[in-house]
């Protein structure tokens, strides 16, 4: 199902829920790489999400339950660097390469226990975990 409407802008009952709480620029990267990607891979769903959401995690992070805009647009963590044939794990939405203080600002704003304590590994793990959760308590 197209992710655009007539109007070139995202169909946000078409979006995840994380997409829905995103600004317009959020939902329309995802929705129309999520539409070409769709007519490239022959209506391929699953690979044409894939692909929208590295366009997205390009230039947006994942931020509790919605995205906001990186500092500095690039790959958000190891997998995104090395492409799709990586082992690596993906860091679900949190930008990796970012500098330490600017994860540690994140966990602060989402009010990750420890997070003093933490190295970068540790608080990108940590925000991973609060991400999923706020997105769980938005969805209920």
């Amino acid at each position: 199902m197209p992710k655009t409407g007539k109007n070139n802008h995202a169909r946000k009952d078409e979006l995840p829920s994380t997409l829905q709480r995103s600004d317009q620029k959020a939902q329309d990267t995802f929705a129309k790489t999520y539409d070409s990607a769709l007519e490239s891979y022959d209506n391929d769903e699953g690979r044409a999400a894939r692909a929208a959401y590295a366009s997205l995690k390009h230039s947006y992070e994942k931020v509790g339950d919605h995205w906001e805009p990186k500092d500095k647009k690039g790959p958000s963590d190891k997998r995104a660097e090395e492409g799709i044939k990586s082992s690596e794990p993906t860091a679900g939405g949190v930008d990796a390469n970012a500098s330490k203080e600017h994860l540690y600002n994140l966990a602060k704003k989402l009010d990750v226990k420890g997070r003093s304590r933490m190295d970068k590994d540790e608080l990108v793990k940590a925000l991973q975990k609060a991400n999923v959760a706020a997105t769980r308590k938005a969805r209920e």
